[in-house]
């Protein structure tokens, strides 16, 4: 599945505010990130019209199996490569920023491939 950056960057926002806060609320995104409210708003309906979010009738925001799953590949991805990149040096600023532009655009056959080498390797798994 094929989607924007932005929508898979909303979806691991509330997957990420999920493990903090019993419910997550379109405030709680907007806090997040820094966006007013109105953008945050108009992404939600999209996400929920797209079947990716069920907003309640209390504005409680929860992800949809299709956007779980998506939210949790953004996450492992995220967590992953920014461990990688601390491992080799890289600054936690620049890491941090750089994971996450690479985890939206790096194939699953790329990132697979780049989790087996350093499996392979002992990198990044706490047996170093």
């Amino acid at each position: 599945m094929k989607m924007q950056e932005s929508a898979q960057d909303y979806l691991e926002s509330i997957l990420i505010l999920s493990k903090r806060h019993d419910v997550v609320r379109a405030t709680d995104v907007c806090n997040y990130f820094g966006y007013a409210r109105a953008t945050v708003s108009v992404f939600m309906k999209q996400l929920k019209e797209n079947g990716y979010v069920d907003i309640d009738d209390r504005n409680h925001i929860t992800l949809t199996p299709e956007g779980l799953a998506i939210a949790e590949e953004m996450y492992e991805r995220h967590e992953f490569l920014s461990a990688l990149f601390l491992k080799l040096g890289v600054s936690e600023d620049i890491a941090l920023k750089d994971a996450c532009r690479v985890e939206h655009y790096v194939s699953n056959e790329t990132f697979q491939a780049i989790k087996k080498f350093c499996k392979e390797h002992g990198i990044g798994d706490n047996n170093e």
